[in-house]
Order: structure tokens, then sequence, then C-alpha cells
């Protein structure tokens, strides 16, 4: 007999088809805790990663889990919530599922497994099993969810969240579909704030709600039986046009992470704009043009992601992680696009400015089957001042895709970029996380919990 959906995910929470991560997928989520940790030290400067933290320790509260990976401690919630923040400060963290699964569900996990020394095996089946719940509802709404102005990070990774943690704290399958169900009312995000320092709050309140979600269930809190799937419930309000499917639910066919994967970024802007940058880059290196030489670019990507990259001309670092204009002009500028090139100081460069409004991007409708939004290709194009045209051709996946996956060599050497001078000093972190799950005597959650000085700040 069919299952609801609310409830046969209450099910899947509480007891998965799986006891152990598949090696095959232990590598994705090793990978993914790796980007992620890195991506905690690379926004911890950050203006809204130091107010979400001065406001933490306002509430105050328990020491149960490490802030930025330093020796401070806040409750799991408040943790969670200061190293989502940070993670998703520069926009250089995961991509999948039409958002960022890693910066909500890794801060997420590591806080409530510090808090109770979960084991390695645990934390990658709770991330797994979050995935999970993340494709199953978005796999369910044919539309992009960025079209109708949500940020799929945050709505729909409240929801991961509290299945994540609520299989980390052992809830049976009726509290769980409730932890489901009071996340399901804390979805929220807008893309109307991309390019602002409330996106990084997105990731941070998805991370802190889902814990919440979960703790509530665990006392005793219920929510109503079919919230994910009624007329009235989170699918439906998704989908105003009701295309989502609503129906019934007995488990998963097999891991959607298997077809999904996790995209490393290479670039800390915006996904939407990766494939473009890669285009530049390889034309860049293959043709030798320098940026005075450039009468136009003319980039094309879907309707959809164009209006996400919607900073034609962006006067900051956060309005330029979301402009394809400087996406174009840093790359032929610069030949890089990386922490060093996207700065405030960067983006208000005369030369920069100037080359931005040669930028003349052009638009298709989305049509690519595993990325909704995207176009099957992007493509760009560089139009010389002598006439000469250079054409990157169709690019398919940007480098770093699940399809095109960096090598771990390259997720290193991100690391050591992310954490600069602390780089050695974090060398046994490191370590742990690339061998998670591998059968150490000890869990990472266990070793943060040890005293030893890991010299965070922020």
């Amino acid at each position: 007999m069919s299952s609801s959906l609310t409830q046969g995910l209450g099910r899947f929470v509480a007891a998965p088809p799986f006891e152990k991560v598949p090696d095959d997928v232990a590598e994705i989520l090793r990978n993914a805790f790796i980007d992620t940790v890195a991506c905690f030290f690379s926004g911890r400067e950050e203006a809204v990663t130091r107010a979400a933290f001065a406001l933490a320790r306002r509430r105050g509260g328990a020491r149960e889990a490490r802030v930025l990976l330093g020796d401070e401690r806040l409750g799991a919630m408040d943790a969670a919530f200061v190293n989502a923040v940070s993670a998703h400060a520069l926009d250089y963290d995961d991509m999948a599922l039409n958002g960022h699964p890693s910066v909500v569900l890794v801060p997420a996990l590591l806080a409530c497994g510090e808090r109770a020394g979960a084991t390695d095996d645990t934390l990658m089946r709770a991330y797994l099993v979050g995935y999970e719940v993340w494709a199953e509802l978005i796999g369910r709404e044919p539309d992009s969810l960025h079209s109708k102005g949500w940020h799929p990070t945050s709505v729909l990774g409240t929801v991961a969240v509290a299945a994540a943690v609520a299989h980390l704290q052992g809830l049976g399958a009726e509290a769980a579909s409730h932890a489901l169900g009071i996340a399901a009312s804390q979805s929220c995000g807008l893309m109307g704030n991309f390019g602002s320092m409330t996106k990084p709050l997105h990731a941070g309140w998805a991370a802190s709600h889902g814990i919440e979600a979960a703790e509530l269930a665990g006392l005793g809190v219920t929510a109503s039986a079919n919230v994910l799937e009624s007329a009235t419930g989170l699918l439906a309000a998704l989908s105003p046009q009701g295309k989502a499917d609503r129906g019934p639910w007995d488990g998963p066919a097999d891991l959607r992470i298997r077809q999904s994967g996790l995209s490393i970024k290479k670039y800390p802007v915006c996904y939407a704009a990766h494939r473009v940058i890669d285009g530049v880059l390889d034309l860049k290196r293959r043709h030798g043009f320098r940026a005075d030489q450039v009468r136009a670019f003319v980039p094309t990507l879907s309707d959809v992601t164009a209006r996400v990259l919607h900073a034609s001309r962006p006067t900051s670092a956060l309005e330029a992680k979301f402009s394809i204009e400087f996406a174009c002009a840093m790359a032929a500028l610069e030949g890089a696009v990386g922490l060093a090139q996207v700065t405030d100081d960067q983006v208000a460069r005369a030369d920069l400015q100037a080359l931005m409004a040669k930028v003349r991007k052009t638009t298709v409708p989305p049509g690519c089957p595993i990325e909704a939004g995207f176009a099957l290709h992007d493509r760009v194009q560089v139009e010389l001042n002598d006439g000469t045209v250079l054409d990157s051709g169709p690019i398919r996946f940007a480098r770093g895709h699940a399809r095109l996956a960096l090598p771990r060599e390259e997720i290193v050497a991100k690391w050591q970029g992310c954490l600069a001078s602390d780089g050695d000093r974090h060398q046994p972190l490191l370590e742990r996380l690339a061998a998670l799950g591998a059968g150490r005597a000890s869990s990472v959650c266990t070793w943060l919990q040890g005293d030893a000085p890991m010299g965070g700040k922020a």
C-alpha cells in the first residue's frame, strides 16, 4: 500500500535502506565536508559573519559546538547558524539540486554531531538522508524555484536539515515526519535578496531552523500528517500552477546522489556564471587576447540564470557575485576569478567597469534535464577590435560539476586557498575529513569535542 509523502519520508528518515553509506557515495561526501569546512574559513572575516557571530553570542546559551572551528563554543543551533553564514558568505560552497546542500547540512551535522559525539558513519548517513529528502522534494516540482523567486537552499534546505538531524538524533518515523512538517513551516528565502548580506543568512537560517524543527519534534511537538503534499502544504505553495507531484511515496529506487552528485565550485561567484567564466578563460588561454583588444563579449545563457545574474553594473563584491558582466570582464582582465579578484576594490577598478559595459548577453529558454533553470549549453563569444570573433562553442558543464568533477588535489588546493596562513594549523582536521568513515578509532565529532586549540577567529 502506498504511503503519503510526509509519512513515507518520515519512515525513510528513521530507517533508511542503507546501514552504511556506499563506498562510491562516501567519497562524494568526504569532498563535501572538506569543501564546506574550507568555506567556513573563507567567509569568517566577512561583515555578515561577524554580525551573525555577535548575535549568536548575545543569545548565549550552552557551549555545545565549535564556532568557525575555533576555540569558542555556542549552542548547536547558534554554532550551525554562524558556520553556515560564513560558509555561504562568499558564495564559494558546493552546488546540487538547484541549491547548496552542503552549506546547510555540514554545519548542522557537525554542530549536532559534536554535541552528541556522533560516529563518522552516523554523520555521513545523516548527510545522505538529508540530501535524499531534498532530492525527492525538488524532483516533484518541474518548474525552477528560482523562476518563481524562491531560493531552494533555504526553502528545501530547512527540510533537508530537519531530516538529517532527526536521523542523527535517532527519532522514530512519526517524530521524524513531524520534524519535516515543522521545518516546512520554517521554509523561507527570496531571490530578491541575492547580492546582499541577507543571502548568506538564508543558509544560516536553514541550518539552525532545521535543527530546531528536529529538536521540537523530539520534544513531542507535532505537525500536520500530510503537510508536504496537502492542497495547502509545502509543495502546493511552491507550485502555484499546480504542477508539483503531490502523490504518495514508497521510498527511493536508487540514491539520487548517484545521479545528481555534488558540484564543487572553482570560482567564488554564483554558479550560474561558471560555464561562461570557463569559456572566457579557455579563450584567453588559447588565443592570448588582451582586455584592451575586446570590442564585445556575447555570453549566451538561459533566461532563468540571466535573471539570477541580475547585477549588470555591480559596485560591490556582493553584487559582482551575481553579474555575468563582472564574470566576463574579470576573466578577460585578470585571467582568473578567485578570492583575490572578487573584492570591493577590484570591482571599483575603472578598467573593469569599462569592460563590463561591453557585455551583450543573449538568452535562450532553459533546457537542461539535470539542472533546472539552466540552458542545455552555455556559450560565449569574444569579439575583438579587428573583427575577429572567438567562440567557446557549447559549454555543457562547468569545471567542478558532478559530471566534470575536480580531482581531490584541486579540492585540497582550494582548502589551502580558503585557509590561507592557517592551513598548516588545520592539517589534522583536513586529514580527518579526508578519511571520514574510514574506520578511525575516534570520529571527527569526538575529536572536535576535545579541548585542543584550533585557532579559529571571527
